[in-house]
C-alpha cells in the first residue's frame, strides 16, 4: 500500500530559522551578560530581578497593540523593524559600557527600550513560521523553530561569556552584528500566502486588540495551558539568579555562568530535536502538567547543590521538561486560532509565556532579597509544584 509523500518544508522557512538563530543568539547572550554586568556592579539579587521587570513591562503593556499590528501589516517587515530597534539598543549599550559605568539607570533604561522593540517582534516572530508552513508540516515547523531558538540560547551565552572576559563591552557590539545578520536573512523570506487582517477605524482596532485575550479566556484548554506556564514560570524563574548562583554557590566566573545559561538551550534543544522526528500526539495535556512538575522538582534540587556539574545537569533536566511543555503550547495555540487573528492571540500568549520568564525573574530577585538566594530558589520550586496540583484539579479538560 502506497503512503502519501511527507509534505516538504519550504526553503523560506529554513532561511527564517537561521535568521531566528542569530536573533536568539544575540538576545539571550546579551541579557546573560547584562545580568553578569549588573551583578559585578552591585552584588544585589534585587537588581537582577529589576532587569526582568524592565523586560516584562513593555511586553505586558503593549501586547494588545503589537498583536494588532502583527495582524494588520506584513509580519516580515514588522519583525525587521523591531530587530532594527534592538540593533540600536545594542549599540547604545556598547557605547555606555565602554565608559566603565557606575550607574545602573542607563542600563535599565536601555533594557526597557529593548523590551519595547521585543514586544513588537514577538507576535510577528511567532506567527510567521505558521503562516509559511504548508498543511501537514506545522508540528515539524514548530519543532524546527524551537531548535533554531534553542541553538541560539546554547551558543549565545557561551560565546558572549568569552567575549566578556576579553572585553566587557564587546558582547554588545557582537549582538548588534548578529541581529543585523538576522535582518538581512529575513529580507530573503517570501511573503506569507495569507491576507492580512485590516480593521477600519481606531475604535475597531482597539476593540479587536483585546479579541486575542477574549479568545483564550473562552477556550478552556488554551486558557489552562497558557496560564499554567504563567504561574509555573512566575515561581520557577531562577534563570535571572544564575549570576548570583555561579558566584556565591558554585564559585565560577563569567565562563562558568555562560555554560550554566547554555545548559538551558542544550537540554531544550536536544528535546526539541527528538520531538522534531517524533511529535507528541497523545495525552498531551497530562504530559504538559507532568513536565511542569518535573521542572519544579529540579528547581528545588538546584537550591541544595554546590556542585557545578550537578547544577548543570539539573538545569538541563528543567530545560528539557520545559521544552516538552513549550512544544505542546506552541503547537496547540496557533492551530486552535484562526489565522486572521493569530497575531493578536499570540501577542497575548507572549505575555503569559514569553514575558512570564521576565516576571519570574522579578519574583526571584524580590524573594532572594527577602529570604536569601537558597530560600528564593526553594520558594520558587515549591510554588511551581503547588501550581501543578491546583491546575490538575481546576482544569480537568486539560489533563484529559
Amino acid at each position: 500500500m502506497n503512503h502519501p509523500p511527507t509534505p516538504k518544508i519550504p526553503f523560506g522557512i529554513y532561511v527564517l530559522m537561521v535568521s531566528g538563530f542569530f536573533a536568539s543568539l544575540s538576545q539571550i547572550g546579551q541579557i546573560t551578560i547584562i545580568g553578569k554586568q549588573v551583578w559585578d556592579m552591585t552584588g544585589n539579587e534585587l537588581d537582577l530581578g529589576l532587569i526582568g521587570v524592565a523586560e516584562f513591562l513593555p511586553v505586558a503593556l503593549l501586547a494588545p497593540i503589537t498583536g494588532s499590528i502583527a495582524d494588520r501589516f506584513d509580519r516580515r517587515r514588522v519583525l525587521a523593524i523591531a530587530l532594527s530597534g534592538e540593533v540600536i539598543v545594542s549599540i547604545l549599550l556598547f557605547s555606555y559600557i565602554r565608559t566603565d559605568p557606575t550607574s545602573l539607570k542607563p542600563i535599565f533604561s536601555l533594557v526597557l527600550l529593548f523590551g519595547v522593540f521585543r514586544s513588537f517582534a514577538m507576535p510577528a516572530n511567532r506567527a510567521l513560521p505558521i503562516d509559511l508552513a504548508p498543511p501537514g508540516t506545522v508540528e515539524r515547523v514548530v519543532a524546527l523553530k524551537s531548535v533554531s531558538f534553542m541553538g541560539g540560547t546554547v551558543a549565545g551565552p557561551i560565546i558572549f561569556s568569552f567575549l566578556f572576559v576579553a572585553d566587557i563591552a564587546l558582547p554588545y557590539l557582537v549582538a548588534a552584528i548578529a541581529l543585523s545578520t538576522g535582518i538581512v536573512l529575513l529580507s530573503l523570506v517570501p511573503k506569507p500566502p495569507i491576507v492580512q487582517y485590516k480593521p477600519t477605524g481606531t475604535k475597531q482596532v482597539i476593540k479587536d486588540a483585546f479579541e486575542g485575550l477574549r479568545f483564550i479566556r473562552r477556550t478552556p484548554i488554551l486558557f489552562g495551558a497558557v496560564s499554567l506556564d504563567l504561574f509555573a514560570v512566575l515561581f520557577g524563574g531562577i534563570i535571572a539568579l544564575l549570576p548570583a548562583i555561579a558566584e556565591d554557590r558554585l564559585g565560577v566566573g563569567a565562563v562558568g555562568l555562560g555554560w550554566l545559561r547554555s545548559s538551558v538551550g542544550i537540554g531544550a534543544g536536544i528535546t526539541m530535536l527528538s520531538l522534531l522526528f517524533k511529535p507528541l500526539k497523545r495525552n498531551v495535556g497530562r504530559r504538559l502538567i507532568q513536565m511542569v512538575g518535573i521542572f519544579g522538582i529540579a528547581t528545588i534540587a538546584l537550591a541544595m547543590t554546590r556542585s557545578f556539574t550537578i547544577a548543570f545537569i539539573l538545569i538541563f533536566i528543567a530545560a528539557s521538561a520545559d521544552a516538552v511543555s513549550m512544544f505542546i503550547r506552541a503547537s496547540l495555540v496557533p492551530l486552535a486560532t484562526p489565522e486572521q487573528m493569530r497575531g493578536r492571540v499570540l501577542a497575548v500568549e507572549s505575555v503569559f509565556i514569553g514575558a512570564s520568564n521576565e516576571l519570574g525573574a522579578a519574583e526571584s530577585g524580590i524573594t532572594a532579597a527577602l529570604f536569601g538566594l537558597v530560600g528564593a530558589i526553594l520558594f520558587g520550586g515549591a510554588g511551581t509544584l503547588l501550581v501543578v496540583v491546583l491546575w490538575w484539579r481546576l482544569f480537568p479538560a486539560l489533563r484529559s
